[in-house]
């Protein structure tokens, strides 16, 4: 990707958000923006009973591309979802019985909604449903305050590949009609990488970069979408890799962007610096655009924080907002 594009200075708020979970949703804001809570949802809430609390930072007049955001020091949760075994809901509607036939009638429609959640190699995990009266539905997906949107199969099914944030990691599959299943499962090597994760709603342009011992722009070591990488440079020692979660073709997509790393890194001592980048856009020129940051802690905490960032016009169609230190540098070993 050409550097030599306008890098702009804009104005902003960053918002420290104390705790995971489903803060994007807990407020009438962020229900307007991303749907009712479902009972699945509401499920998942009480798995991971949380204490909100927010600090906001006034941040103005800042230059982008070099700015050292301060924060006050993070509140991170660390509490463990409490292990649940596999749930499945299911959604009848009652047929109606004749007048001269006393014995009940079966449901006209039936459907089993279930969830798997099976671990994987790099600490991530396949994640299967099956809801056969659902096909081609919208579903929202919900783990240790991740969410991304997936649509199901026209047979109603959904298979993908999901980086996991927690040992025992919960997941919350929702329909908008507040059906839905959770699935459960052990990850027991995720101790083994470091996670973090850019989460957004819709075409906001946002981009999450790595940059792997001191690597530049465009060079092997940059890992963003353009270069993400797979799991097995992280099982070969490579290096790290991106993910990019999430239905870019349904409508007003929630989306998380997750870069992985091996913690004991094959190749030498060093650090890896991130940074988050947003596109100034057709689609987002002129607008407020929302990110959360989320970020694996080593004791297997969530460090969350909400972004708010001001585009501006459509005249800057082309530039980059760039934005550094909003997330810690990751500090590396060799084995």
């Amino acid at each position: 990707m050409s550097r030599t594009k306008e890098i702009l200075t804009v104005a902003g708020t960053l918002g420290c958000a104390l705790s995971i979970g489903f803060i994007m949703q807990n407020s009438d804001a962020a229900a307007k923006r991303y749907g009712a809570a479902s009972e699945a949802v509401a499920r998942e809430r009480h798995l991971q009973s949380l204490d909100a609390e927010t600090s906001i930072l006034e941040v103005q007049d800042i230059e982008l591309t070099s700015a050292a955001f301060t924060f006050e020091p993070g509140e991170i949760y660390s509490a463990s979802p409490t292990p649940d075994s596999n749930v499945t809901l299911a959604a009848t509607s009652e047929g109606e019985s004749s007048a001269l036939e006393p014995t009940p009638q079966p449901p006209l429609d039936s459907c089993e909604i279930t969830a798997e959640a099976r671990p994987m190699a790099v600490a991530m995990v396949n994640l299967t449903l099956k809801a056969t009266c659902l096909p081609n539905e919208r579903v929202n997906i919900h783990h240790k305050g991740m969410i991304f949107t997936q649509t199901t199969s026209a047979t109603g099914d959904l298979n993908v590949t999901v980086p996991a944030l927690s040992e025992t990691a919960v997941f919350v599959l929702a329909f908008g009609n507040g059906e839905g299943a959770v699935a459960q499962t052990e990850v027991e090597d995720l101790v083994d990488f470091d996670r973090v994760v850019l989460q957004w709603k819709d075409v906001s342009g946002f981009q999450m970069h790595a940059f792997e011992f001191g690597a530049s722009y465009d060079d092997a070591g940059h890992i963003w979408s353009g270069n993400p990488r797979d799991t097995a440079s992280a099982i070969t020692g490579e290096g790290g890799f991106v993910t990019l979660n999430g239905d870019t073709g349904a409508a007003s997509p929630m989306m998380a962007e997750v870069y992985t790393f091996p913690v004991a890194h094959g190749r030498g001592n060093g650090s890896v610096a991130l940074s988050v980048e947003a596109e100034v856009t057709t689609a987002n020129c002129g607008q407020e655009i929302e990110a959360q940051t989320l970020e694996l802690m080593p004791d297997d905490g969530i460090r969350t924080r909400d972004l708010t960032l001001a585009v501006p016009d459509c005249d800057a169609v082309g530039s980059f907002l760039v934005l550094n230190n909003l997330f810690e540098d990751l500090k590396l070993a060799s084995n």
